[in-house]
């Protein structure tokens, strides 16, 4: 990508995001997830700004990283969800991060790319798709010369920084009961994360609430059909 590029990219950004805090005011070396015991559970208080972090999606991955990026923006900054398979639903998404549907695996890793070097984001979630090899190194190295922080939802390891892996205890589920004392819905969770690096091992646990989405009549434009039926 050409500095010309980028720098039209960055003029974009800042025209679209105009309250947003440039690049030279970051005096900080992570973006916090906006979940206190989590990030207390993080080497560096946050996610690590300018590293690849990998997160193992076993449970609740999604629902963190969403309510990260909306506190990346509420906190005066920019944040994108690159959502490589095309399970998020545009009705679902609440305003402020930047969701951006490639339409293909390669498409999806070049506007990685693009939009780390940029160094327009704080925080740049990548999800459905899993680089490999010489991929990872080149989304390693923008998101160092960009200064974001990349977390790609991925069980691959190869140069992170950060490894972070969820699930949800089982038997933590708080529920909406019917008059009779029995379960009807599901209203909180708890989960577990468990952060690894160099000489670093830490876990948390905090509960999250459970939303329930009604059901789509038909399915969005681009949106992965997930009914059983081959993409």
């Amino acid at each position: 990508m050409s500095s010309e590029s980028v720098a039209r990219l960055r003029e974009l950004l800042e025209k679209q995001f105009p309250d947003a805090a440039p690049i030279t005011r970051r005096s900080t070396d992570q973006v916090a997830t906006g979940i206190q015991i989590l990030d207390q559970a993080l080497p560096s208080g946050g996610l690590p700004r300018g590293r690849l972090s990998v997160w193992a999606p076993h449970g609740g991955a999604t629902a963190i990283l969403r309510a990260a990026c909306q506190g990346t923006v509420a906190g005066g900054e920019r944040a994108v969800w690159v959502d490589g398979d095309h399970t998020v639903a545009g009705a679902f998404w609440i305003e402020g991060p930047l969701l951006v549907r490639p339409k293909t695996r390669r498409h999806a890793l070049r506007a990685t790319e693009e939009l780390l070097r940029c160094g327009g984001f704080a925080l740049l979630v990548l999800a459905g798709v899993e680089p490999l090899g010489t991929e990872t190194v080149r989304l390693t190295r923008a998101a160092r010369e960009g200064g974001s922080a990349l977390v790609a939802l991925t069980t691959r390891v190869a140069l992170s920084s950060l490894r972070l892996a969820s699930r949800i205890l089982p038997h933590s589920y708080r529920w909406r009961r019917t008059p009779f004392g029995d379960p009807a819905e599901a209203q909180e969770v708890v989960v577990r994360v468990r952060a690894r690096a160099p000489g670093w091992n830490a876990h948390a646990e905090f509960p999250i609430p459970v939303t329930r989405h009604e059901l789509r009549l038909s399915l969005e434009p681009e949106l992965a059909d997930r009914r059983g039926v081959s993409r």
